[in-house]
């Protein structure tokens, strides 16, 4: 009797502001999917184009060819979850191809090169209103005269 050969995959996330995204990575044909659409038909195409970045330095690399990566994305506004996109695709590509060690070396190195927030997720977030003020900066005015 064979014993079922067990699918390889790896699990992800990616977060900027208060935009997560997860990312699977499993054996496949090439395809990319953003909460169940393809990736190609993302907009605005400077989020489309942004999203893309890791994906276009892995085939470069022909590391994307027989992978096929599921990626959902909640909370935050098109261009946070755009950037938790590209950490999310990039993780699951270093680590899905890194075998047995469990990381590509090679592609997190020019991953790094080309921009560390592709594996690092982004710490900033909004700041906190503050009392006497109507945000988080500005205040009412005062006169004393």
């Amino acid at each position: 009797m064979m014993a079922a050969k067990k699918k390889k995959s790896v699990e992800s996330s990616g977060k900027r502001k208060t935009a997560v995204a997860r990312a699977s990575v499993i054996a496949g044909k090439g395809r990319v999917r953003v909460n169940s659409e393809p990736i190609e038909i993302l907009s605005p195409s400077l989020a489309r184009r942004k999203a893309m970045e890791p994906l276009t330095i892995a085939d470069a690399m022909n590391r994307l060819a027989k992978v096929d990566i599921n990626i959902t994305t909640v909370g935050g506004g098109i261009m946070g979850q755009s950037d938790a996109i590209r950490t999310a695709i990039a993780r699951g590509l270093v680590h899905y191809n890194g075998g047995v060690e469990g990381i590509d070396e090679e592609l997190r190195n020019e991953y790094l090169r080309f921009d560390r927030s592709l594996l690092v997720n982004d710490p900033r977030r909004k700041e906190a209103k503050h009392q006497l003020g109507r945000g988080a900066r500005k205040k009412k005015q005062k006169s004393y005269r």
